[in-house]
């Protein structure tokens, strides 16, 4: 199973008896499933089971849905003539012709003319049948959705096993360079002591006891342990694939934490520069997890 993004598009269309249902899916990265339905008033009963299905179909992204129905239909509408309304239109104006002693001019152009004296209706389909073709566009839109996701997560999912590899490569050099941060402090303590005190002999034991109080304090074993146990568990959900980006989310978090840890213990000038580059890939990583679904 692959890494699957949250950025992608999918359109679907599905035409029968002169109807065309269109539907239009676009999603960005979010920290949940949000979906906001556009679709005609008309058509407003088949939200629910969209929202079904999209909560079915995805987990995490912001999802806008476009819904469109055309009617190709040469049958769809019918004109129907209101014969009661005209009726009272036609006594009313010869009323007004009597009272007020006017030609009564009314036709029938301008009878037809009158509001609401013809009406075109649209010939309406039953819920059962839009519900089907609505379905199947939905079905089709959400494949298309699905596969540009995952073609988009593949190439995620190399991108961030490189980074993690250089993570790990800088990580062992930081290891390496470790044991020389005492050395280096038991060198520069014993030049200054002797550039202070001069003719002064150092006691031995106390400048043992002030590198081993250093040794301790800029010791940092159980960072880089738990650096390394970071990077393990990272590429294995990244290999596992699926669902997974809050947890490798978390697992960033911890990996930036340890980095931050090692950066205000070292004070060595190469180490410094390895932890800038550290934090540089982790702040990549970062990145990209957040559109990874």
């Amino acid at each position: 199973m692959s890494l699957n993004s949250m950025t992608g598009y999918g359109k679907g269309m599905v035409e029968e008896n002169g109807l065309k249902i269109t539907i239009e899916l676009k999603s960005v990265n979010h920290r949940f499933l949000d979906l906001t339905i556009k679709l005609p008033k008309y058509l407003s009963f088949a939200e629910d089971l969209l929202r079904k299905n999209l909560k079915e179909a995805f987990n995490r992204g912001h999802i806008d849905v476009f819904v469109n129905l055309e009617d190709n239909r040469k049958d769809k509408t019918t004109i129907t003539f209101d014969y009661s309304l005209a009726q009272s239109y036609i006594e009313a104006s010869k009323k007004i012709a009597e009272e007020f002693f006017v030609k009564d001019n009314l036709g029938t152009y301008e009878v037809l003319s009158l509001p609401d004296v013809v009406k075109n209706t649209v010939n309406e389909e039953s819920e059962e049948m839009l519900t089907n073709l609505i379905s199947q566009a939905f079905k089709n839109s959400a494949d298309n959705l699905s596969k540009m996701r995952a073609t988009e997560g593949a190439l995620i999912e190399k991108d961030l096993l490189q980074k993690v590899d250089n993570i790990q490569q800088i990580v062992k050099n930081i290891e390496t360079l470790a044991p020389t941060m005492v050395e280096d402090h038991r060198v520069k303590l014993k030049d200054r002591m002797e550039e202070l005190l001069k003719d002064v002999t150092i006691d031995e034991t106390r400048l043992l006891n002030e590198v081993s109080f250093y040794a301790d304090k800029v010791c940092i074993d159980e960072e880089i342990t738990r650096l390394n146990s970071h990077i393990i568990h990272f590429s294995e959900i990244i290999k596992k694939g699926g669902v997974c980006g809050k947890q490798i989310d978390f697992i960033v978090q911890e990996m930036n934490r340890e980095t931050n840890t090692i950066g205000s213990k070292c004070n060595n000038y190469d180490v410094a520069n390895l932890v800038v580059s550290l934090k540089s890939e982790i702040e990549k990583i970062r990145e990209q997890i957040q559109n990874i679904e």
